[in-house]
């Protein structure tokens, strides 16, 4: 397995940015897909972005398209969530996943997660 540990988030007023990370520890980083969720309270964990292990391509929720960038440094064994234009219905904790050989958008697929990093955006 691998371990994961996000930091970055913060309070952010609405229609700023905030970058999240997670780095991951091993040596394998490369063969990871690596995907970033949030969750609120009462809410299911939400897929939010994806990078694919493979061919590093990318995927997005609709809700965050346009907004929101995923990128990652396997140099750094780091992944990155770039989000701006931020808005209220962005507050969750945002947790990084990885999954190995393998493409998902699933959470329940996921097995290895970050503790997540609470980001707050305010009106």
């Amino acid at each position: 397995q691998v371990q994961l540990i996000e930091s970055g988030g913060g309070l952010v007023q609405a229609g700023g940015s905030l970058r999240v990370s997670c780095a991951a520890s091993g040596r394998a980083f490369s063969t990871y897909t690596m995907g970033w969720f949030r969750q609120t309270p009462g809410r299911e964990r939400e897929f939010v972005a994806r990078i694919d292990w493979n061919t590093g391509s990318t995927f997005y929720a609709d809700s965050v398209k346009g907004r929101f960038t995923i990128s990652r440094d396997n140099a750094k064994n780091t992944v990155y969530l770039q989000m701006n234009s931020l808005k209220p219905e962005d507050t969750a904790v945002y947790y990084c996943a990885a999954i190995r050989y393998t493409i998902s958008a699933s959470a329940a697929s996921y097995p290895n997660w970050g503790q997540g990093t609470q980001v707050t955006v305010s009106s």
